[in-house]
């Protein structure tokens, strides 16, 4: 019998459609081949081969904040649990059993937050995601009141949570906020999902007013610690330790991946609310463990951060050390509260320009941040200079910035703004 083929199918011509606008809108993403080398960070080995085949890179754009992910005895605990346990987790922690260093890992992000307890999910992105979907679907009648500039990972979760309500107020907007909750029913179990620091635009929420209107209206608080864990507060349990409301927060959510330098997801709370989450969230319960290498790793990188302040000192003042050369070359950038250093071009096809020429005419890497990361008209460049770049990168740096901003026709339109930083 003769088989007949069918037709192609419509989503392939979707596919092509889709793209094709993409790359039409000068937003087409393309991976940049590049090497971390431990001895060197960060500096970076370009392409697929090593030197002198291969370019080494200095990067401006890494979420590896401290460089915690190239300290020795980082990459040695991970070595040390490789060869005592495996390479893998062998499964969910429920099915394969529960290694000792997750549940040590879990117990010291728990102190770090001043927290009952914590758990450990396989990404911040996860972790976000499935924290909120399980408790916003948890009872009927839900309300979240969510930032306006909130992470995919906590929109995700939001939209993902069928029968709860969803209300967006103004970024960083305590009066907006109040509003709604205001005009909320009052006896509607309610949610605040928030972010201390906002890693885009660098900018910090008032974690204590947001605490103060959740308890005025009865609503739980959320914050999403990604960009501040490890940098902020006296033993780097992020901006709500720093501000010490840490314990006015019901529920704090943070990263492995970046200010400890290492991989995956975590949220800390009471007692009764993570055991809850480690018996009902299915992005938990249906995932493998993270492996104990990562674990490993990840505990000595936390105890460490957790006990070297002069970490936070080293990379303040190199964004203080970065900012002062920006601002004498007459370079536009975004002053903020943070170590996010935003440097604005306004333009998707030119900011990816700059950002290939930066590369490929001065050894700089920074990524170009377009739609959908940003609002189309805000593509910038973001920088998060660390405690490894050295003077003479960031002189470098500077130099050509302003060879490439003259040569684009970017007005140089920085204005004295007041310093603020940590």
């Amino acid at each position: 019998m003769r088989v007949t083929r069918n037709a192609r199918h419509p989503f392939y011509e979707r596919c092509h459609e889709v793209l094709d606008e993409i790359r039409q809108q000068g937003r087409y993403r393309t991976f940049t081949p590049l090497s971390r080398l431990t001895d060197r960070f960060p500096v970076y080995e370009e392409g697929m081969a090593p030197p002198p085949e291969g370019r080494e890179v200095v990067v401006w754009s890494t979420n590896d904040y401290l460089g915690m992910g190239v300290v020795p005895e980082v990459m040695e605990a991970a070595v040390a649990a490789v060869r005592e346990h495996g390479a893998g987790a062998g499964g969910t922690r429920n099915i394969a059993g529960s290694s000792p260093l997750h549940t040590e890992l879990e117990a010291e992000l728990a102190a770090l937050h001043g927290k009952e307890a914590g758990l450990l999910f396989v990404s911040g992105y996860v972790s976000n995601q499935a924290t909120l979907q399980t408790i916003l679907t948890s009872m009927p009648g839900w309300i979240c009141f969510s930032d306006q500039m909130n992470h995919a990972s906590m929109i995700a979760g939001i939209k993902g949570a069928r029968g709860s309500q969803t209300v967006i107020f103004e970024h960083n907007n305590l009066a907006d906020l109040e509003e709604k909750l205001a005009a909320a029913p009052a006896d509607a179990p309610k949610l605040i999902a928030f972010e201390s620091v906002y890693s885009m635009d660098g900018d910090i929420s008032d974690i204590a007013g947001t605490c103060a209107l959740a308890r005025k209206y009865n609503a739980l608080t959320y914050l999403d610690e990604v960009h501040a864990v490890g940098l902020y507060g006296e033993e780097g349990g992020g901006v709500s330790q720093r501000d010490a409301v840490a314990d006015q927060v019901d529920i704090i959510e943070g990263t492995l991946a970046k200010g400890f330098g290492v991989h995956g997801g975590y949220v800390t709370a009471s007692a009764e609310i993570i055991d809850f989450l480690r018996s009902t969230a299915s992005g938990f319960i249906f995932t493998t463990a993270l492996p104990p290498s990562v674990v490993g790793a990840a505990l000595v990188s936390v105890k460490k951060v957790r006990a070297e302040n002069w970490r936070r000192d080293a990379i303040f003042e190199r964004v203080h050390a970065f900012r002062q050369r920006l601002r004498a070359a007459g370079i536009p950038f975004t002053m903020t509260p943070s170590h996010i250093i935003p440097v604005p071009v306004g333009d998707a096809e030119r900011c990816k320009r700059i950002s290939a020429r930066l590369l490929r005419e001065f050894g700089h890497y920074a990524t170009p941040v377009n739609y959908p990361t940003v609002p189309v008209g805000t593509e910038r460049l973001r920088l998060t200079p660390g405690p490894s770049h050295t003077d003479e990168m960031m002189d470098d740096m500077v130099r050509a910035l302003s060879v490439l901003f003259r040569e684009e026709g970017i007005v140089h339109t920085w204005q004295p703004q007041p310093e603020g930083v940590g």
